[in-house]
């Protein structure tokens, strides 16, 4: 009797292999399936642990002039839509909590850790979608400066002033000093549009031309980069022009005149 043909040359049967194949792709993607969902109910969880510490803080902190579901009330605005981006600037700066009424909120010391300020964050995004906290590579300070100072002329230094020194506005408003402000906080600014500020949503100017504008200031924050020798305290060329106006050259006038009574 001649031997089994299968036996006798060692080869695997087709259909041996497809199922191997099938078996190990199954096992492929039901690890990936099993570990794909293990992450991402972590993930979730660590959300909602976060969002609900943030609404603790919320109703011990802030729901007395915003309301228990952050509607809003003749105390305080409707949050709904500010977003993370608004929470993040508004508390990080510690505008928020409001020290007594007034015109507008002022900066003073934050009255929240980080992690506080980004439950915060958290839960009045759930609320509805709104301005998000802004990517670090919009942060970085590498962007155009020379673009970020035409765009800051044209958008901000009517407020600001044109080195950011801020200025007086009405009824006792006014544009703060952006300087030392952080990065993020420029971003929020300009995206949520605080106090008496604009919206400038990315319509208005792009992410990338937000990050020039925060280029720009970073630059002429730091002092190294002066090119005056003197300080005339960042007043502008129509203030700075009228100060050499008036002091430069009526010295001029002034010592002509002396000259020239003493030649006599």
């Amino acid at each position: 009797m001649a031997p089994n043909r299968k036996n006798r040359t060692g080869r695997r049967s087709p259909v041996a292999s497809a199922m191997l194949l099938l078996v190990g792709l199954l096992a492929t993607g039901g690890s990936y399936a099993l570990f794909t969902a293990s992450a991402s109910a972590e993930t979730t969880a660590s959300v909602d642990a976060l969002v609900d510490e943030g609404e603790k803080l919320f109703q011990a902190n802030c729901a007395s002039c915003h309301g228990l579901s952050a509607q809003g009330s003749d105390a305080g605005p409707n949050l709904h839509g500010v977003g993370a981006a608004a929470v993040d600037f508004q508390v990080g700066t510690g505008r928020m909590p409001m020290a007594a009424t007034g015109p507008q909120a002022e900066q003073k010391p934050v009255q929240f850790t980080d992690e506080q300020v980004a439950a915060l964050a958290a839960y009045v995004a759930s609320l509805a979608p709104g301005p998000g906290i802004p990517d670090e590579a919009l942060l970085t300070g590498e962007g155009d400066v020379s673009n970020g100072a035409e765009l800051f002329r044209v958008n901000c230094a009517m407020c600001h002033n044109v080195a950011g020194a801020g200025g007086a506005l009405t009824e006792g408003k006014f544009a703060p000093d952006l300087k030392g402000v952080s990065a993020a906080h420029i971003y929020e600014a300009m995206v949520t549009g605080p106090q008496n500020m604009p919206v400038f949503n990315d319509l208005n100017i792009t992410p990338e031309d937000k990050a020039d504008i925060i280029s720009y200031l970073q630059f002429i924050d730091d002092k190294d980069n002066a090119v005056s020798l003197i300080d005339l305290g960042s007043l502008g060329p129509v203030s700075e022009g009228l100060f050499v106006w008036i002091f430069a050259l009526g010295a001029i006038v002034g010592i002509t005149v002396w000259l020239t009574a003493k030649s006599n």
